[in-house]
């Protein structure tokens, strides 16, 4: 099996967290998000050991919202010793909804509004990660009519090419997201901020990408960013107390993925900061980091019931389900792989060669394509592992499907987190 909190029961049934799969598609219907909120608290608790025991008690993981945000979400990794970043007035709104802390929010995002930094300024959030010049000026005038100063941290881009997909990196100079430092034009970032009269600058934020699993991009990172903030001290007498070294860390969506130590990369990580800062007469930083995918990804699964299969002689053989691309997306984006089983034929050979195909009328609705499972009839429950992050998050209505409901399993039993879409909900908002 992919993870430990996955088996087989005596009815061949595949179990998550003990609990028969098939039941679970009975009881709450299919599609259904399936997360296991033990898993999850074990990978909070995994990057908050790591962080204090590397980088010392004051550091702390910030949960990335946008892998998966909503409201049941925040009170478990706000009891696990975890900030969270925002990356727009949803996510603030759904955080602060559950009863989160605002000042242990960090809102990013490359294009804020007025009204939007105006709403994150009047809420009280912790720190701002800033994007760009035309933000800085936008939230030191907004927090001035406030009568505020906001913390903030300044998003800069480090110029490093982490080997991972075109849509997730991040680090590259020529980047959408934060102010270049090769160019120059961070040294004008950091001059403005630290002129603007309603902000406090706390330090620096980078991010260079998603599902990296080599350590090279991480280590150069924390030098660059270690050797640049030296420069600014020099230069402008700006001595840095905070810095967010981003997430990224990646996940196994297949056997083929590697295994990841975290703490043992972490303390690496850590290692190179430390050396930096004492090589340049720097103080250690209070660090942050971002895991969202590595959080939620495989706490999470889905679940389908299967309509059957197809085969189209000579080419190939089709498996069709009841949700797709409006609940899982990131396949038709990415070509993101998956492990995809037959929950209801554990037993049997997993020797049907096959593709997912979805629901939706888009010859791209693909689920995985040419994998092997047991060969399913209808009505089978077809299990898509690893899919806790950015599926509900990034699911949409598209050919008018209600988006799916989302059970938490712990210890034995399962409660409903998200209720299914009706089609009244679809149609609430229309005039």
């Amino acid at each position: 099996m992919l993870y430990s909190n996955l088996g087989i029961n005596e009815k061949g049934h595949l179990t998550v967290g003990g609990i028969d799969t098939a039941d679970l598609a009975a009881e709450y219907g299919t599609p259904l998000y399936v997360m296991d909120e033990d898993v999850l608290r074990a990978n909070c608790r995994t990057y908050v050991q790591a962080m204090h025991n590397f980088f010392g008690e004051h550091a702390a993981p910030l949960y990335a919202s946008k892998a998966l945000c909503f409201k049941g979400i925040y009170p478990i990794i706000e009891s696990e010793g975890m900030f969270a970043d925002v990356v727009s007035p949803g996510e603030v709104y759904t955080a602060l909804a559950a009863g989160f802390p605002a000042e242990k929010l960090f809102f990013h995002g490359t294009n804020k509004t007025d009204e939007d930094i105006r709403y994150g300024v009047s809420s009280g959030i912790g720190r701002f990660v800033v994007d760009n010049i035309n933000e800085l000026r936008s939230l030191d005038r907004i927090a001035g009519e406030l009568g505020k100063k906001q913390k903030l941290l300044l998003r800069l881009t480090v110029g490093l090419d982490p080997h991972t997909l075109e849509a997730i990196n991040t680090g590259r100079v020529d980047s959408q997201f934060g102010v270049p430092i090769d160019t120059g034009q961070a040294d004008e970032f950091v001059r403005e901020a630290l002129a603007c009269e309603n902000i406090e600058v706390t330090g620096f934020h980078s991010h260079v990408g998603s599902q990296i699993f080599e350590s090279d991009s991480f280590n150069r990172q924390v030098e660059i960013l270690a050797g640049y903030a030296a420069k600014m001290k020099e230069e402008t007498g700006f001595v840095i107390k905070e810095l967010n070294i981003g997430g990224g860390l990646g996940v196994r969506y297949t056997e083929a993925d590697p295994l990841l130590d975290i703490p043992g990369r972490i303390a690496e990580i850590a290692s190179h900061l430390k050396n930096e800062c004492e090589r340049l007469g720097l103080d250690v930083p209070r660090v942050f980091m971002e895991p969202g995918r590595s959080i939620v990804a495989n706490a999470g699964l889905t679940l389908y019931t299967t309509g059957g299969t197809k085969e189209v002689k000579g080419y190939r053989n089709y498996v069709t389900v009841d949700g797709g691309m409006a609940d899982n997306p990131r396949y038709a984006l990415y070509k993101s792989e998956y492990t995809v089983l037959n929950a209801s034929r554990m037993d049997d050979v997993a020797d049907y060669e096959c593709s997912i195909a979805g629901r939706c009328c888009e010859s791209g609705d693909r689920i995985a394509e040419f994998i092997k499972i047991a060969e399913p009839e209808r009505g089978d429950i077809i299990a898509v592992l690893t899919t806790g992050a950015y599926n509900y998050s990034m699911a949409s209505n598209y050919n008018r499907l209600p988006r799916p409901a989302m059970v938490m399993i712990s210890g034995g039993s399962a409660r409903l987190v998200i209720r299914r879409e009706s089609f009244e909900d679809m149609i609430r908002n229309e005039l």
